[in-house]
């Protein structure tokens, strides 16, 4: 056995910190690959046909994986019998037939006292497909010269057959898991047990049984102390070379930071890096920080903690990573410690982390003016492995149900709703909600909703970290190449224009065009929002000398909003704006009321401004010339849409030919500047 590939996977230890409860996340293919085997298999045979005698194949080992998913979906296998060789042709015959062909020929017993007499289950069944080779057009081929599906024996369910030895196999990944699990002290029942949680199938559902784990841990016994020694060697020597790697950069860029602790053996036991182009850009948009605890090393047992940023673009920034030896308390306190020290001592203003107890005690401890959030999007992952057994069909009523209860904005109808929802599915004793609710003040949107969070609790940009680190840690690399690979995506300069589309105008209020001028195209886009959904508040002046701002169909609540003039300040109960730096609708709808034509400078904030982006964003120039392109195709559309809606016949011939001429339009390449020659709108209507 060859030393393991160096293979990242979600962790998938529950935090409630029970051995036997993991998780399985939603919409995750991470599955192992003898789940997706199975699944694979049983997809294949649902196509397959009887075979025929004359039936073609191109190689014999085709055949014999065509008949054996024939037979597995019949209920018997097969194994290889006959083959006849010649010396022109090589083998030009196999025979393949039932598992149960042919009688056991009588063995001369073993000179013991109690001799095993095992029943042979060979029962001389006739089913059989025999291939012969024939050359044709010098391309050797295979064809089905005998084929007989008369069985003289009761044929298998589905339950029964996939427990055949032919049907039985333990994956590599499984393996993998098996050893690690053996290594560590489990024993084989438990091992089988922590197998099935992982894959969430039922008892006994497993492509292998309890036998084939001891069998195979048996026969890699002496094995595994090789390869763990192996594995040693290789850790260490990657680690080394991950340790060189740093100082090589560390020498060519004087701002990329690393730092490392050796354990009493001097080995290299925990080792984290920031980049220098990440460290500048800190500075801009560390008021936020996602620090990603999902994956670790399944093969050196290390936990890789990833630390993020949202830049103001509302894309991810990569500040650095840390590798731990293990997820104690003390592991991520040195991880906090050494975070500040590369950004210089600036704490930020949040961390949004996943539930991990001995990270919360340290963040406590080291990051004591940071608020601490836990992403919903993490705790929502886990749901289906914790709830849709005991729920089971009430499962996805209880989701929805939970969706609801995320959104609540205050405590005490936070609270009064829980009670409700566990009483309602009678979950009130489930360890799982009691660890949620004992979490609440890090997740739940009623007690963070004052704190900033720069909009990185979206499903879009929770999303994107997620498939940035599938795709970086999806190779099985060592150490080193995965610190190369993750350092090509760090560098904030990298970071290209996409996404920077033109941005028209909606609403052509002097608050929505001055807006444009400052706000990127991310931050003005969410602000657009609000302000054409601000057009369907009514504002109701308050005895007190605040406001009230109701939906013209009461579809929200009614928010409390505070003016002071005098020094231009604004506060909505809903706290958007503490929220995510962006105004809400019912604060816009009072500044419009108010005759406002540009929203005052204190609701710009820096983070979200144009001129504090990492590399330079389009001048003003562009964007006219992009106003003069939108008011060109502006009024080619209208036009167009006139014509077209006189006859049915005209309006689908001008659906189909804009529905290619956007396919067509999509497929080009988008320049980095646009530049047109802008023609005379020689349209007029008729």
């Amino acid at each position: 056995m060859k030393p393991s590939n160096n293979i990242w996977i979600q962790r998938q230890q529950c935090p409630c910190g029970d051995w036997k409860c993991y998780i399985k996340y939603e919409g995750d293919d991470q599955t192992s690959a003898s789940s997706q085997t199975v699944k694979s298999e049983t997809t294949s045979s649902e196509l397959v046909f009887t075979p025929y005698v004359g039936q073609i194949f191109k190689s014999d080992d085709d055949a014999f994986e065509y008949y054996s998913n024939f037979a597995r979906k019949n209920g018997f296998s097969i194994r290889k019998a006959r083959s006849t060789e010649s010396q022109h042709l090589g083998i030009y015959r196999r025979d393949f037939v039932c598992y149960r062909s042919g009688f056991n020929q009588p063995r001369k017993k073993a000179n013991v006292e109690h001799p095993r007499d095992r029943k042979s289950i060979r029962c001389g069944c006739d089913a059989k497909l025999y291939l012969t080779k024939e050359i044709v057009d010098g391309l050797a081929q295979w064809y089905v010269s005998q084929f007989s599906n008369v069985h003289n024996h009761e044929l298998l369910e589905d339950d029964q057959v996939r427990l055949l030895p032919a049907y039985r196999k333990i994956q590599e990944a499984d393996q993998e898991r098996i050893l690690l699990l053996s290594k560590a002290g489990f024993p084989i029942n438990r091992i089988v047990k922590v197998l099935e949680l992982e894959k969430g199938v039922r008892p006994g559902q497993l492509p292998f049984i309890e036998k084939d784990v001891r069998n195979f841990v048996r026969t890699c016994k002496k094995t595994v102390q090789e390869n763990d020694a192996l594995l040693t060697e290789k850790r260490e020597n990657d680690t080394l070379e991950l340790l060189e790697a740093c100082k090589s950069v560390a020498e060519r860029d004087p701002d990329f930071a690393y730092d490392y602790t050796t354990d009493e053996n001097d080995k290299v036991e925990n080792i984290a890096w920031l980049y220098g182009d990440s460290v500048r850009a800190y500075a801009l948009f560390g008021d936020v920080v996602t620090f990603d605890t999902t994956y670790r090393s399944i093969t050196y047992g290390l936990l890789l903690g990833v630390w993020f940023g949202m830049d103001n673009h509302g894309r991810a920034i990569l500040y650095g990573c840390v590798l731990l030896q293990d997820e104690s308390s003390h592991s991520f306190t040195w991880a906090l410690q050494t975070f500040v020290r590369f950004i210089r001592g600036r704490h930020p203003q949040t961390i949004v982390t996943d539930m991990e107890l001995a990270l919360r005690d340290a963040i406590a401890r080291e990051l004591p003016n940071t608020k601490h959030v836990v992403c919903i999007w993490h705790i929502l992952s886990k749901l289906s492995s914790w709830l849709s057994f005991p729920l089971g069909s009430r499962y996805e009523d209880f989701k929805a149900q939970f969706d609801l209860l995320c959104h609540v904005e205050n405590v005490e109808d936070f609270e009064h709703q829980w009670n409700l929802l566990v009483a309602r599915f009678e979950l009130v004793s489930d360890k799982h909600m009691a660890l949620l609710f004992s979490y609440r003040g890090f997740w739940s949107i009623s007690y963070i909703r004052g704190s900033f969070l720069a909009r990185t609790m979206t499903p879009e940009f929770s999303q994107s970290l997620h498939a940035f680190l599938k795709r970086i840690l999806s190779g099985q690399t060592c150490l080193q190449v995965f610190f190369e690979q993750i350092g090509l995506a760090a560098p904030a300069g990298n970071q290209t224009r996409d996404g920077m589309r033109y941005m028209h105008i909606k609403t052509c209020l002097p608050i929505e065009e001055h807006a444009r001028s400052v706000l990127t195209p991310y931050a003005f886009n969410v602000l657009q929002h609000e302000i054409v959904l601000s057009l369907q508040y009514a504002i109701q002046e308050m005895a007190d000398g605040s406001y009230l701002a109701r939906h013209f169909k009461k579809m929200d609540g009614e928010c409390l909003v505070i003016w002071m003039p005098e020094d231009e300040q604004i506060h909505c109960s809903c706290k958007e704006f503490e929220h995510s730096g962006i105004l809400c609708r019912h604060s816009l709808r009072l500044l419009e009321v108010k005759n406002y034509f540009q929203l005052p400078e204190r609701y710009f904030p820096p983070r979200w401004r144009r001129d504090q982006s990492l590399f330079p964003m389009d001048d003003q120039n562009s964007q006219s010339n992009n106003d003069d392109c939108a008011q060109a195709l502006h009024a080619l559309t209208e036009t167009l849409l006139t014509e077209s809606l006189t006859s049915k016949e005209r309006f689908n011939h001008v659906q189909r030919e804009i529905t290619g001429l956007l396919a067509e339009v999509r497929s080009m390449p988008v320049a980095e500047e646009l530049s047109l020659n802008m023609p005379g709108n020689n349209v007029s209507e008729t």
